[in-house]
């Protein structure tokens, strides 16, 4: 049989979900030409430090970052069983007169852990991105519709009532809450820098003569290179795995926040209240014509879960970390830190397709608001009737009766709710009826949902996007795979 890329597995996240964008920062060509790259910014702190280092050398080296061999590589490292070192020789032998000076003082860490870094800051900043952007659609939705009344629920049963832009504030919360998080995350990142092999730089003292103050320095000046401004000031031969944690931790909240929206919306659907997007073309089931399946949130919250569950191998990975290091990390990671970003970054090229066309249905909202109504607005007849002299009490026992009988005409015959109407026909409450229809009037039970909306976005959502309007304003809006 003829073999081809269809004959080997390949990860859905590629295929079929996250971005290429995001999948090039996992890549194995962003990864070894970063190796490279580091090498590059070690020669050029070192020559700067006083080593014997010529322009010749690292230019020869900065000519060949992006010339990577992936196949003589796979060769050496079946010789050498080592992947660092396989691609030392490889670009060794690319870089001839730089041969001697290749990795000089450092350790597989130093281009391991060190390339990690760089790619977990670059990917947050994706990350961080799409997120402004999901909440910048919610924001304009939010805004839409400040003021339209809705059922509101707890327990999953109708409760008071409360807007759908209102709503849709509890998701921007949260999501201002993931970008603080994975801000703070990758604000939070250092560089490891050259510790050398457990971490106390004793390959470079000897490099350097013992002389401490060039060691110090060539560890600032590599990271200022690499674009960090700080290193962690201890390691082992590794930065430590609970970074790992820290930044997982915050994507595996940010999977919580959009699997708690997907859900709002997949339920909101289920009542035709609101739809996401669906294509004219879009077919929703193969055997009924007529569904319309919520299904990219269905997929966001199929993702997130298996995001969500990714913190423990974060966490797992961390605590077993014996002493200054164990190599049990190097296969987990290699699938724990790609699957976290490529699985956040399908989510959100999701969300922010769903949030740019969700469809909202204001005449069935307003019908099903009106099924409850009459059962919510009983406590303002009540006060209405006790203002033109009648009794609460009496009022009270009058109107527990009539829902009771129109609760069983809905629950036991399917009928609407015929509260209102069993109250027009009692001539107990003739003194309010003139005004019944004010009473039952959906926008005074909303409290101050509309500018609760107005004072979250000003005060709590403008200046985080602020932050972000160079980015929002070049994003180019989302386009799925499948």
């Amino acid at each position: 049989m003829e073999t081809s890329e269809f004959c080997n597995y390949r990860s859905p996240l590629s295929t079929r979900y996250a971005s290429k964008e995001m999948q090039y920062n996992f890549s194995d060509q962003r990864k070894f030409s970063t190796w490279r790259q580091l090498w590059v910014n070690l020669a050029k702190a070192q020559k700067e430090l006083g080593l014997h280092i010529t322009d010749d050398q690292i230019a020869e080296m900065e000519s060949n970052i992006n010339n990577v061999d992936f196949e003589a590589a796979a060769a050496e490292e079946a010789l050498t069983r080592h992947d660092v070192m396989a691609h030392v020789h490889v670009f060794a032998k690319l870089c001839p007169k730089a041969a001697p000076i290749i990795h000089l003082g450092a350790t597989s860490c130093f281009v391991g852990d060190n390339t990690d870094l760089m790619i977990l800051k670059d990917g947050l900043d994706i990350l961080l991105t799409r997120l402004a952007g999901v909440i910048r659609n919610l924001s304009l939705f939010s805004e839409e519709y400040k003021s339209l009344p809705t059922l509101g629920y707890t327990h999953l049963q109708p409760a008071q009532m409360t807007t759908v832009g209102k709503r849709a504030t509890l998701w921007i919360a949260d999501f201002l809450m993931d970008e603080r998080a994975i801000s703070r995350a990758r604000d939070d990142l250092r560089f490891r820098g050259t510790k050398g092999t457990t971490g106390t730089q004793a390959s470079f003292m000897q490099l350097f003569n013992e002389n401490s103050a060039k060691v110090k320095a060539l560890d600032k000046r590599v990271a200022e290179l690499s674009g960090f401004r700080q290193t962690y000031p201890v390691t082992g031969q590794t930065y430590s795995r609970k970074v790992d944690i820290e930044v997982i931790a915050a994507l595996s909240s940010l999977g919580a926040t959009v699997h708690k929206m997907c859900s709002d919306l997949r339920l909101l659907a289920h009542k035709k209240e609101i739809e996401e997007p669906f294509e004219k073309t879009q077919i929703g089931s193969s055997a009924m014509p007529y569904k319309r399946n919520p299904m990219r949130s269905e997929r966001c919250c199929a993702l997130a879960r298996h995001l969500m569950a990714l913190y423990s191998n974060a966490a797992n990975t961390h605590a077993v970390q014996w002493l200054e290091r164990t190599l049990d990390d190097s296969a987990n990671r290699r699938i724990t830190l790609a699957e976290a970003f490529l699985s956040a970054d399908a989510i959100l090229l999701t969300a922010l397709n769903i949030t740019s066309g969700l469809v909202v249905y204001p005449k069935v909202i307003h019908r099903h608001i009106l099924q409850e109504l009459p059962f919510m607005c009983s406590e303002n007849i009540i006060m209405a009737m006790v203002k033109e002299g009648g009794d609460r009490q009496v009022c009270h026992e009058k109107i527990r009766v009539l829902s009771q009988e129109a609760a069983a005409e809905v629950k036991q015959h399917g009928k609407d709710n015929d509260l209102i109407e069993r109250i027009k026909n009692d001539g107990y409450f003739a003194p309010i009826l003139n005004h019944l229809d004010k009473i039952l009037d959906a926008n005074t039970f909303i409290g101050r949902a509309d500018e609760q909306v107005v004072e979250f976005l000003e005060d709590e959502v403008r200046p985080v996007l602020e932050r972000y309007s160079d980015r929002l304003m070049s994003m180019k809006a989302p386009s799925l795979n499948i």
